[in-house]
């Protein structure tokens, strides 16, 4: 992996501003940077991202993986066992619902992780996700 690797930019729709701060900020820990009324950026585990107000829905399909019905359209981040492993007792101590409850995804196969799905208040799908070997995150 890079170890210069400089942090990410991501836009993605939301229905409600000050819900979305609520949301971000309460569950997933996140500061607020800059905000307007119709768009707020996050520091998302040092990356940044931006909600942005839209009138469209933001429902998304899902493909089979690991015989679970993983959104096409989700965003997240990789974080070491023990973050990933605290943030799942904090969703579930909070009764956030779970679109796949956290587990172990390619249980003894190069690519194991931890992996978990939720949605905010928007209906934007997030996952969560912990490799028991960082090396083998882009490995086949």
């Amino acid at each position: 992996m890079n170890d210069n690797l400089r942090p990410f930019h991501l836009a993605f729709p939301v229905n409600d501003i000050e819900e979305t701060i609520l949301w971000y900020t309460k569950n997933l820990f996140c500061k607020v940077g800059r905000c307007d009324l119709k768009w707020v950026d996050f520091n998302f585990f040092g990356h940044q991202i931006s909600a942005h107000l839209s009138s469209n829905d933001n429902k998304s399909f899902s493909n089979t993986v690991d015989d679970h019905k993983v959104p096409v359209r989700h965003f997240g981040i990789i974080l070491i066992g023990e973050q990933w492993d605290k943030l799942a007792d904090n969703l579930k101590g909070d009764n956030i619902e779970f679109i796949i409850k956290p587990y172990t995804r390619f249980k003894g196969e190069a690519g194991e992780q931890s992996t978990m799905f939720i949605k905010d208040p928007s209906g934007n799908a997030l996952e969560f996700k912990a490799f028991k070997n960082d090396e083998m995150i882009f490995e086949n």
